[in-house]
């Protein structure tokens, strides 16, 4: 198809324009820059990468994950406080020193050395779940894309709707106006004439609801961008051509097997669950620190030391049932995880033959078309000429077919494009500029 530019009807900005009037103070998302006019694919599918809802939540996922790992990671930094206290006694009478001011100042240093693997594995855990935010967040920029695109394509066939019903209510109207200059001469009955008119009635809803599907597939596409208030007026088709996918079906299955970014994150997700499983078995085991104390005290005692240093090991040796509780639980979730992951790859499989299946359909669909069109395109020359020549009127019929043809013709290559997307996508590949 080549390069087209789509419009709809004047008031639709007219209706945005007023709302903007009206509302006085606007959300955020009012103050964005206005969509470009006209609008292509690319630059929609660009825009689909800016702030959006769907992104935002992602994104907040993904910082709270690396707040975790970073708090994990933290967990045996060295540590360094200080303490000061006011502090005033009544000494007792055997006391060498009998002042009442009992005041100090403490400074210590910790550091944990090692704690059997308790830390190592929540490190793991805490990274393993930072790389499922990250795989969700490819996913949640992919499904953006592809949510754009499909509301892009059904602007452009809700525009080729309207041209076609357009032309059947033109058609529908001079039938029925010219039947009514006839039945004024006797030539036609009045069953005649209702029956044209009631066609004529059909073809104006038909149009108005097509006129409706305009607006309404419009406000998807703003919404879909983050534009709500701002609804594209006019659309250039794109240019792409419909590629085969190229591979056999057995090797498209491993390719998204192998990289699908949802998938990709559940893996992610068991990983960290069995990581967490190990940290829960092992808070245990024992604990190996060194702690070092400076401190200052005004009353001088036997017992007290201005310098200590030590190497501390401490060995649980009773928890009850509560660690054995907490690693259950977790392994309850590995199981859980893991399940999830053999569902999802189950679906996958089907995903990837369902859309394999339904692009080889749209492709024999697309070729039977090919050939309608064609002989459309010599009916209408032949009406055209018949037409000049007075001796048929079906020129009409014949535009108003033509019509229909290419909003056809259009929804079969919209759809076959959004599939190759699909497919790619659940290959975790982009949508890349020019190409599907």
């Amino acid at each position: 198809m080549g390069r087209h530019v789509w419009r709809t009807s004047a008031p639709l900005r007219g209706i945005v324009l007023l709302i903007t009037h009206l509302s006085g103070t606007l959300p955020a998302f009012a103050q964005q820059d206005a969509l470009p006019s006209p609008l292509t694919l690319e630059q929609a599918l660009a825009i689909a990468d800016e702030a959006h809802p769907e992104r935002q939540i992602a994104d907040a996922s993904l910082a709270q994950a690396e707040a975790r790992n970073r708090q994990v990671e933290a967990a045996d930094d060295m540590q360094l406080s200080f303490t000061a206290a006011l502090r005033a006694v009544e000494p007792s009478d055997n006391a060498l020193f009998q002042s009442h001011n009992d005041s100090l100042a403490r400074l210590n240093l910790s550091k944990q050395f090692y704690d059997f693997g308790r830390t190592a594995r929540a490190e793991e855990a805490a990274a393993a779940t930072l790389a499922s935010r990250e795989w969700q967040l490819r996913e949640v920029r992919l499904q953006r894309r592809l949510d754009v695109m499909q509301r892009f394509f059904a602007v452009l066939l809700a525009d080729l709707e309207y041209a076609r019903d357009n032309e059947a209510l033109s058609t529908a109207y001079i039938r029925f106006d010219r039947a009514r200059n006839r039945q004024e001469l006797g030539k036609v009955s009045d069953i005649e004439l209702l029956e044209l008119e009631s066609l004529y009635q059909h073809s104006r809803r038909q149009m108005n609801l097509s006129k409706n599907k305009q607006r309404i597939t419009r406000s998807q596409l703003a919404i879909s961008l983050n534009r709500p208030l701002d609804l594209p007026g006019y659309l250039v088709a794109p240019e792409w051509e419909v590629e085969s996918p190229g591979e056999d079906l057995e090797i498209w299955v491993e390719r998204v097997l192998q990289e699908n970014p949802r998938l990709r994150s559940l893996r992610a997700e068991v990983d960290a669950a069995n990581k967490q499983l190990q940290a829960s078995e092992a808070e245990d085991n024992p604990v190996l620190r060194g702690e070092l104390e400076a401190a200052n005290y005004q009353r001088k005692l036997g017992g007290r030391d201005p310098f200590t240093a030590a190497l501390v090991f401490e060995m649980p040796l009773y928890s009850g049932r509560r660690v054995d509780a907490k690693a259950a639980e977790q392994r309850a979730l590995v199981q859980q995880k893991q399940a999830e992951l053999a569902v999802y790859e189950l679906a996958l499989r089907q995903q990837v033959l369902d859309i394999w299946m339904e692009f080889d359909q749209l492709r024999l669909q697309g070729e039977a078309l090919q050939v309608t069109a064609d002989y459309r395109d010599l009916y209408l020359d032949r009406s055209r000429t018949l037409y000049d020549l007075d001796m048929q009127t079906d020129l009409g019929d014949s535009m108003s077919k033509i019509a229909d043809m290419q909003w056809q013709k259009a929804q079969n290559k919209f759809d076959s494009l959004l599939l190759l997307a699909r497919l790619k996508a659940l290959a975790g590949e982009s949508l890349k500029e020019g190409a599907p």
